[in-house]
């Protein structure tokens, strides 16, 4: 084993809230038997159209294991536009195909939208560019109006993660992602709203809202923006190298690692070229799962308008060898998740 992970991938399969439901211990335990030795393909579905998992499918014969979902258009500011939320019902066909369940929120603020095209429209609010919404503002004021409409937008995204649970679905939760790298409005003040805001939101989506299928993926991506091991279940790292580079992006498994004493899985969360398994291996890289983003990083269409395989960013041998790797799960392999044992009380 490589020396930097001796102990650390033994995971106790126990979640930060101590009512999580018993779908979602079973997904955590799952997650805690495979870590280190199986890593989880994935995929993120596009907001508009969601060919990638056929294409993969018809290229490897295989489906991914996770489905990466987005509250993006359930943003009331979005809605309020004419945006159309599109995404819990397919999570829902997902989960009944067997599935894993993952959702991030590209959150457009609530207020302060700049809305200039093309750069700054109100579609890309969630960019910091693109609004004059200041979180350390709203975080340091309950009372304001800021703050107010930033609990009704989650309370907005509450009822979509209800409808989640009430189908008996756990949902590898990542909100507020990418926050230290600044170029989202929740990561634009530095560290202290940002941790703030998702203490707040642990609080309000757990004990005020009930919602008991969530595993919490944190994904700040700076040790800094940690917002403690109390309010973290998982680690997430974003990594998009150049095209067609097939690193393991162990430096980063390593930084992940370094954010805390305590043991947590680490995932790669969202990734654009494919990670090479075999260097994963090598490099003691163990990722608990993958999810490559979306549209040119998986398929174009062609001159007769077909979706296919597009070979920007992986090409289909290195799609083929990860979806055949020894290391990888893919849909096919994953245990009923309704009926997988229970962690032991003990």
């Amino acid at each position: 084993m490589k020396k930097h992970l001796q102990g650390r991938l033994t995971v106790e399969p126990k979640l930060v809230n101590p009512a999580a439901s018993d779908n979602a211990k079973r997904l955590m335990a799952y997650l805690c038997s495979i870590y280190g030795k199986r890593t989880l393909t994935g995929q993120q579905y596009g907001v508009v159209s969601t060919p990638e998992m056929d294409v993969i499918f018809r290229e490897t014969g295989k489906y991914p294991a996770v489905g990466g979902f987005d509250f993006m258009n359930d943003s009331p500011s979005r809605v309020e536009r004419g945006a159309v939320p599109t995404d819990t019902p397919l999570a829902i066909e997902w989960w009944k195909r067997g599935g894993i369940v993952t959702f991030c929120w590209h959150w457009n603020p609530p207020k302060d939208l700049i809305d200039e095209e093309p750069d700054n429209g109100w579609h890309r609010g969630f960019y910091t560019t693109a609004t004059t919404f200041d979180i350390a503002k709203a975080m340091n004021d309950e009372s304001s109006e800021d703050y107010i409409l930033l609990m009704r937008d989650i309370d907005a995204i509450a009822v979509n993660l209800g409808r989640l649970q009430d189908e008996g679905i756990p949902v590898l939760w990542r909100p507020l992602h990418e926050a230290s790298g600044g170029w989202f409005w929740w990561g634009a003040q530095g560290p202290e709203p940002c941790v703030k805001l998702w203490i707040t939101m642990y609080e309000r989506l757990t004990n005020l809202h009930g919602l008991n299928n969530l595993v919490w993926v944190w994904n700040g991506q700076h040790k800094d923006w940690y917002p403690g091991d109390e309010y973290v279940d998982i680690i997430g790292e974003d990594i998009y190298p150049p095209e067609r580079t097939y690193v393991s992006n162990v430096d980063r498994f390593r930084q992940a690692l370094d954010y805390t004493a305590a043991n947590k899985i680490i995932a790669l969360s969202e990734n654009g070229p494919l990670p090479d398994p075999d260097k994963m291996v090598g490099d003691g890289a163990p990722w608990a799962w993958n999810c490559t983003w979306y549209g040119d990083f998986v398929c174009l269409r062609d001159a007769d308008g077909e979706w296919v395989v597009g070979e920007q960013y992986t090409e289909r041998e290195m799609l083929l060898k990860f979806y055949g790797h020894p290391l990888t799960v893919t849909l096919d392999e994953l245990p009923d998740l309704t009926v997988y044992p229970l962690p032991d009380k003990t």
